[in-house]
């Protein structure tokens, strides 16, 4: 702070003085907040990971069981059509097991 004696005070020029505090409290505000809004946690996702996320959801939302193969399967047995390799269901057991 500069003083300059005992001159009166003028008025214009303590308006501006005002005005520029003013200004620099109002930039010290925003770079604060800018500072605490880096530091936030923050989540983005891409395209391509929302893309992933819908179809996991549609994924979910199969059933578990497909009823066509099944009802395809229940025909073959039931016609005598159906024939199947031991060998490999026993492999598939195994490494199951």
């Amino acid at each position: 702070m500069k003083i300059q004696g005992n001159n009166p005070i003028d008025g214009k020029d303590l308006y501006g003085k005002v005005q520029e505090l003013s200004k620099n409290q109002e930039a010290e505000k925003k770079e604060g907040a800018q500072k605490a809004d880096s530091n936030k946690d923050k989540i983005s996702l891409s395209g391509r990971a929302k893309e992933i996320s819908e179809l996991m959801g549609l994924i979910e939302k199969l059933p578990d069981v497909r009823m066509d193969k099944v009802e395809e399967l229940k025909k073959a047995i039931d016609a005598g059509n159906y024939n199947f390799d031991s060998l490999k269901v026993a492999e598939k057991i195994l490494e199951e097991i």
